[in-house]
């Protein structure tokens, strides 16, 4: 059960870096409405995903150091 909060950063993670991809195409393109949408959505996931990281990180702390 303790590798599950992982998997879903890893996820978002994986979510973030997808919309990047889709920024950086976009606005090699020339598409910058839809580049800039996609940066602003990868950017806001990316946040989310380092959040949940570090709280994962803290509760794993709290909880000692048992394996």
């Amino acid at each position: 059960m303790a590798a599950r909060p992982f998997l879903k950063e890893v996820a978002m993670l994986r979510w973030a870096l997808g919309f990047f991809i889709v920024a950086v195409i976009a606005a090699i393109l020339g598409f910058a409405g839809i580049a800039a949408a996609a940066a602003g959505i990868a950017k806001i996931i990316f946040y989310i995903f380092l959040v949940l990281f570090l709280v994962s990180i803290l509760a794993h702390l709290m909880r000692g150091t048992r394996v």
